[in-house]
């Protein structure tokens, strides 16, 4: 199997042949592309704070707050992930507080809006529901009906980031 393919490893064998067969005939970048023209322009972390928050005021408004929305350059390469919800606890005189932080891999700075917006979702979820269990995946899709699509897609953009890479070399 492609190395590149690892991305999209427990998926259907037939949706993995499909993706192996655009790679093999160098089409891949090029469909991938034209499915995901554009980029979003959030790129700094006070944008990315904003947005994350707008769609927590949407969906999830009596959820716990959230301190803090980062990009984080290591991310996926240390827990195997696209994003991190993150959960402290410190007692702070006498009372017990409580901060909620999202980390989003810095690769996704230059992905399309819709995986960056899945991403969130993603990581908002996680503020109520800590499982990755059918409540969570309802709630995703409660605040990102496409969630499962966008999920796949953005595996296909990691794909798409090493295949630009080797384009580089």
């Amino acid at each position: 199997m492609n190395s590149s393919l690892k991305y999209i490893a427990g998926y259907p064998q037939h949706l993995i042949e499909q993706v192996s067969s655009l790679i093999e005939n160098g089409r891949f970048v090029t469909w991938f592309e034209k499915r995901y023209p554009d980029r979003h322009q959030i790129q700094s972390e006070k944008a990315l704070f904003d947005y994350t928050m707008d769609i927590k005021q949407r969906y999830m408004k009596k959820t716990a707050p959230i301190s803090k929305v980062l990009w984080d350059n290591k991310i996926h390469l240390i827990n195997n992930a696209l994003g991190l919800h993150t959960y402290v606890s410190r007692a702070h005189g006498g009372k017990l507080k409580s901060k909620n932080e999202i980390r989003i891999a810095s690769v996704f700075k230059h992905a399309p809006e819709p995986l960056l917006r899945m991403l969130v979702v993603h990581e908002l979820a996680h503020i109520k529901e800590k499982e990755h269990d059918k409540s969570f995946y309802q709630l995703c899709c409660h605040m990102e009906p496409d969630y499962h699509q966008l999920e796949f897609d953005a595996r296909l953009f990691m794909i798409y980031q090493g295949l630009k890479h080797e384009d580089r070399k």
